[in-house]
């Protein structure tokens, strides 16, 4: 009798955003867990210039060493993707024919922002008739924007914070229309590229009255996205939830929620703050039981009316008001032992290992093609 093959994973990771770094973090902790008697991991390295390599499978390669990051190197084999409807990897140089390196049966996309989680890698899988873990191309599209986010989420009578919308071509031809609007929203601002994540390229602008202040801001924030969120400032405590979709077809699952408190020095979660100092977690929040439900509800509420699948984080700020705003939806969150997203579901009864299980698991029950 024939032994049965294990299950072939790509684990996808790198990528050209400005995220790159987090992502490599990021798949070295789920390669140093990943169940090595069930599963035959494929790495899949992607550079900042977007070329694809195997990588290798090594999680010290991927780890922070020395406060040094992590980066795909692209020194492995070069990788091409086939589009004739099979779902593996070929292997091509100069001096020799395109190699099949064999089927995938599943895709573990472990990119943070542009070109990973914002629906382009998405729409590549499916064009490779690939199953692949997380959301789908317009769940994740939407979700990594911060405005339509905002509008969907709204639409489904699910309150955020007020802000503006600042595109490419409103600030070159309306500057001082934006302005003015973001002078309205009063108070604090914060300045965000619509569509990055990991906190980069966040400014935090004392008073939204500030032009000056405001316009480098946004241009700073432009650095990394031609398309700008101006959020006001709410007074409040920063709850998280994780999400994942059900094992049955059901609602989905909610974990404990988090509150993050940020480390001393700092004026809000920046980047530096998230992966370089003390902040913590407080898990469970210590949050009265109606809250604690009113926001773990908010949180399935969330990922349903994006059309999430797999898993989400969504980020909230409970108000010195006493309402419950949604902040963000992120698609893939930050994904190491240490993050968020682990350390709520570990909280919640479901270990590292047992949740990179679950996440390829759900995706092997997809079938490939339109969601």
């Amino acid at each position: 009798m024939a032994e049965q093959r294990k299950i072939r994973v790509a684990v996808v990771f790198g990528g050209r955003s400005s995220e790159h770094e987090i992502s490599c973090v990021t798949a070295g902790s789920v390669l140093s867990v990943i169940d090595a008697d069930r599963y035959e991991v494929v790495p899949v390295g992607i550079t900042r210039d977007g070329d694809w390599v195997l990588a290798s499978g090594d999680p010290r390669r991927l780890a922070i060493t020395d406060g040094r990051l992590p980066e795909v190197a692209g020194d492995g084999a070069s990788l091409a993707l086939p589009f004739s409807g099979g779902s593996g990897f070929l292997v091509v140089s100069p001096e020799r024919v395109p190699q099949a390196i064999g089927e995938v049966d599943v895709v573990l996309p472990l990119l943070h922002g542009p070109f990973g989680e914002d629906g382009t890698l998405q729409g590549l899988l499916e064009m490779m008739g690939a199953r692949y873990a997380g959301s789908g191309v317009f769940a994740s599209a939407a979700s990594m924007d911060k405005v339509f986010m905002k509008v969907l989420l709204a639409g489904q009578g699910i309150k955020v914070g007020p802000y503006v919308a600042v595109s490419d071509r409103e600030w070159r031809r309306e500057r001082k229309r934006i302005l003015d609007d973001v002078a309205e929203l009063g108070g604090v601002v914060f300045v965000k590229p619509a569509r990055a994540g990991s906190s980069i390229g966040i400014s935090r602008v004392p008073d939204a009255a500030d032009a000056e202040a405001v316009t480098a801001a946004i241009e700073a924030a432009r650095a990394h996205d031609p398309k700008v969120i101006v959020e006001a400032g709410i007074s409040g405590r920063e709850i998280e939830c994780g999400v994942l979709e059900s094992l049955d077809g059901g609602a989905p699952d909610v974990s404990l929620p988090a509150e993050i408190h940020v480390a001393e020095g700092f004026d809000f979660y920046d980047f530096e703050a998230k992966y370089l100092s003390s902040s913590r977690l407080t898990i469970p929040a210590e949050l009265p039981t109606e809250v604690t439900e009113r926001i773990r509800g908010l949180a399935a509420a969330s990922f349903e009316a994006m059309g999430c699948e797999g898993l989400a984080r969504v980020d909230f700020f409970y108000g010195d008001d006493g309402e419950v705003y949604v902040n963000e939806i992120n698609t893939l969150p930050g994904f190491t032992p240490a993050s968020a997203f682990p350390q709520m579901w570990a909280a919640s009864g479901l270990d590292y290992p047992a949740l990179v299980d679950r996440l390829i698991q759900t995706a092997l029950r997809r079938s490939p093609g339109l969601r």
